[in-house]
């Protein structure tokens, strides 16, 4: 079994392996004519079911023949143009070699002496993107697993941060005094991280939005001063740079102005929108985000990277010692004062993959402005589709995007009742996902079904959102005629 191992003896059988893998690959990308093949939970789970683990095959190419059964051929691939559903990007070569380079090594990147080189570009990507960002001379960041992880530990930094001084604090009993402010439209991690950090029920206080599905200012300062008059401790506002459901971005400098009135820290979540940072002609729709005490940055989403690629950067390095503890095996404090660089010291995780490698290596193939430049044409193509959805009269859209994602809904002609029209969405969208012809999300607005297209892929284009406006309409109206049939 020494021969599977990968090292100076196994060279040209790695070589080969990976070559065999990556042909597989290249081929199925090749000839992939759909997003999907449609194929069911039924159909799928028995062949992956009937296969016994503890008998190997003992064969590369045994093994990659079995896997285009299992997973190859019906894998939801997102570098289709009709893939329009998720947060997904299709993603860069450059990073693609990255991530080959990285899981080969496979540097752990806790501790110097694991990492050392890797350490270095960690750092170095960090201050790069605290420097997109703004943050100023005393920022320091590290890589996460992805937005959620990096907005834990952002509420973790600021429930912390919001102990000190404050009068009566009590410990742990106090817990249930602090609030976090965030739009209703935020992320679910938001609520999710308070549970996690052990707060209080009601410790999300959620924050009306505008039309365009911006927190309301107004709406915050009052929820603000509320807290402060209830003996309250407002320990973080989350503004989002980008909501997974409209793309919609938070007014910024206004939301930092409140934060500092109220001496509250200010995080961003810009997992979706960080791709602003390197955008040639939106980077002002980040203004204000420069004042804020952390931010989320999510590489995997619209920098074309692939999973998992994310950061979480703050203004202040001191704070990230929050997450420090030391240990003497792994990194005792005596390293501090050799200055010995161990990212363990900031982090959540303790083991940890070399992310960083594949957003090091599209920069110095690409250049930001490259990353920008896609970044750019699928907000562009947003607003195409948004032409297309307002001129149609199939369709109701929610509102202009800001960025890259469409909300709308099918509204036919002759059927008035909403909770009917609600069951032909769902069931055009799940009859468009079994055809395997295009993939798109879903959601919830008013408490009524809407339809989501989240554009990420520069090769989509607008004859695709055509197109796939009239499968959605065709489903949607057979699902009717049968409704009606079976009324009648």
């Amino acid at each position: 079994m020494r021969s599977h191992l990968l090292n100076d003896t196994t060279a040209e059988l790695y070589r080969r392996s990976v070559t065999d893998g990556v042909e597989r690959v290249a081929a199925k990308l090749a000839t992939t004519d759909r997003p999907f093949t449609g194929v069911t939970v039924d159909a799928l789970a028995p062949r992956i079911e009937g296969i016994d683990l503890d008998r190997p095959l003992h064969d590369t190419t045994a093994v990659l023949d079995e896997l285009e059964d299992v997973y190859l051929r019906d894998a939801i691939y997102f570098h289709h143009p009709r893939y329009l559903a998720h947060l997904n990007c299709p993603v860069v070569i450059p990073a693609v070699l990255g991530e080959a380079i990285l899981s080969a090594v496979n540097s752990s990147l806790d501790t110097w002496d694991q990492s050392a080189g890797g350490t270095l570009i960690e750092r170095k990507l960090i201050d790069w993107t605290a420097e997109r960002i703004g943050l100023g001379p005393a920022a320091d960041g590290v890589f996460t697993s992805g937005g959620s992880q990096s907005n834990l530990q952002a509420l973790l930094l600021a429930r912390e941060e919001a102990k000190p001084g404050r009068a009566g604090w009590e410990g742990g009993a106090d817990l249930a005094k602090l609030r976090i402010f965030a739009s209703e439209v935020s992320h679910f991690s938001v609520k999710k991280s308070a549970k996690l950090l052990g707060l209080g029920p009601d410790a999300v206080v959620s924050v009306p939005v505008d039309h365009d599905k911006r927190l309301q200012t107004v709406a915050l300062a009052r929820e603000l001063e509320r807290c402060r008059e209830a003996g309250l401790v407002p320990m973080a506002v989350v503004a989002t740079a980008g909501t997974t459901d409209f793309g919609s971005i938070d007014p910024l400098p206004e939301i930092a102005e409140l934060c500092a009135q109220y001496g509250t820290w200010m995080h961003v979540d810009a997992a979706y929108g960080c791709g602003l940072l390197t955008s040639l002609r939106r980077r002002e729709l980040l203004d204000g985000i420069e004042r804020a005490d952390s931010v989320t940055v999510d590489y995997h989403k619209s920098f074309f990277q692939p999973v998992s690629s994310s950061a979480l950067l703050v203004r202040d390095a001191a704070t990230l010692a929050h997450a420090t503890y030391h240990a003497e095996y792994l990194n005792p404090r005596r390293a501090v004062a050799e200055r010995i660089p161990n990212q363990v010291d900031k982090s959540l995780q303790t083991t940890r993959r070399f992310d960083a490698l594949k957003l090091w290596v599209t920069l110095r193939v690409m250049g930001a402005d490259g990353i920008g430049q896609l970044f750019d044409e699928v907000c562009d193509l947003a607003g195409e589709g948004w032409r297309l959805l307002a001129a149609d009269p199939r369709y109701d859209v929610v509102t202009e995007p800001s960025l890259s994602t469409l909300v709308f809904r099918y509204i036919p002609a002759a059927v008035t009742d909403p909770a009917e029209i609600d069951r032909a969405n769902l069931y055009a969208r799940k009859a468009l996902f079994a055809s395997g012809e295009a993939i798109v999300a879903g959601t919830k607005v008013g408490g009524r079904h809407y339809l989501k297209f989240t554009l990420l892929n520069p090769e989509t284009k607008a004859s695709d959102i055509a197109a796939v406006l009239d499968l959605i309409a065709g489903h949607a109206e057979q699902y009717l005629g049968e409704s009606l049939d079976r009324a009648c």
